[in-house]
């Protein structure tokens, strides 16, 4: 499929948005296997995961399953979609032993590994794991080095860098990955001074603002750090990620949402809660019926964001809202 063919991808849960909630740790990876071979066996172009450890709105002691963990056990039972993560925190892992893991997954899956790279903001869990909590200039300087050194590591099949937080020494990576040039680069964020000029320098794909107004003009950014470095910026492909609630008709987007809101209670406070739901919010571009989620994301396709990422947070309980969406609004977005 062509770069600017309108791709759709799908979050498979993991926990962190407290969307396994109920369903014994025991039958957990045979819910998200189940889920990742329909998908393939469907239209989606890509199956994405969270790269966090605690999860949200709030800290619980519920399940949140390993991203990378997840890439490599997805890979050995899907044959045709596409894995991703949204996204990878520079901080987490050496940028060096990342390129590593992800060439790995890149030859069990047959060459279908996409690398969602970001620089990370969940501080609860940065403090929790040991690596204190650097401030956001420091962490962005972190991720553009660790893009540095995963190019490397991916194209030369080796790296040797000294920056001011990674330094490599002929680190090798063997075998590389097998997608021509290293795995595909998604550099993930809006912030328009550094995230979207490390994008625009290296990403093959961005992910940043879902609304039209926002989307239009996180595009804008990109495109003048593209001018200024000399690319074209039709070269990389913009994506955004939404919150799905879908639902035949207004009672049962209600229904939907009024589900989602009884399984998070008394989990998370009532703040949490609320903070949550404003997540799901009516004027929001994929909650509502089918007519109401082709209207409006039909202005931000013709905007040029042709690569949609959808969350249902029921899928491990009912996937209902991923045929309704499969059977009407694909195929009216993309006809």
């Amino acid at each position: 499929m062509s770069d600017d063919a309108l791709r759709f991808g799908l979050f498979v849960p993991q926990g962190w948005r407290l969307d396994l909630v109920g369903i014994d740790p025991a039958e957990h990876w045979s819910t998200l296997r189940a889920l990742a071979q329909r998908a393939d066996a469907g239209p989606w172009e890509s199956l994405w995961v969270y790269d966090h450890f605690h999860t949200v709105p709030e800290p619980t002691e519920e399940a949140t399953h390993e991203a990378w963990t997840l890439m490599a056990a997805l890979a050995a039972v899907t044959d045709r979609v596409r894995l991703g993560q949204m996204c990878t925190c520079t901080g987490y892992r050496n940028p060096a032993y990342l390129a590593k893991v992800a060439a790995t997954v890149d030859v069990v899956s047959g060459g279908r590994v996409e690398m969602g790279i970001g620089a990370g903001w969940y501080e609860h869990e940065w403090r929790a794991y040991g690596y204190g909590f650097p401030g956001a200039g420091e962490r962005l300087a972190m991720l553009r080095e660790g893009v540095e050194i995963m190019r490397q590591m991916w194209e030369q099949g080796s790296s040797t860098f000294a920056g001011e937080h990674y330094r490599t020494d002929g680190a090798l990576c063997r075998p590389l990955p097998l997608q021509e040039g290293g795995i595909p680069l998604w550099v993930a964020g809006g912030g328009e001074r550094k995230t979207l000029r490390i994008a625009a320098e290296h990403a093959r794909y961005t992910n940043f603002e879902g609304t039209l107004e926002g989307f239009v003009h996180k595009s804008e950014v990109l495109a003048g750090h593209c001018r200024d470095i000399g690319r074209d910026p039709a070269t990389i492909t913009r994506s955004a990620n939404y919150n799905v609630v879908l639902g035949r008709d207004e009672a049962e987007v209600a229904d939907r949402l009024a589900q989602r809101r009884s399984r998070l209670e008394g989990l998370v406070s009532p703040a949490a809660v609320e903070r949550e739901v404003v997540s799901y919010a009516p004027e929001l571009p994929a909650v509502g019926t089918p007519e109401q989620v082709v209207e409006k994301l039909r202005p931000l396709v013709d905007a040029g964001m042709t690569y949609p990422i959808l969350y249902f947070p029921e899928a491990a309980y009912d996937t209902s809202g991923i045929e309704l969406f499969e059977q009407e609004v694909l195929p009216a977005l993309r006809g």
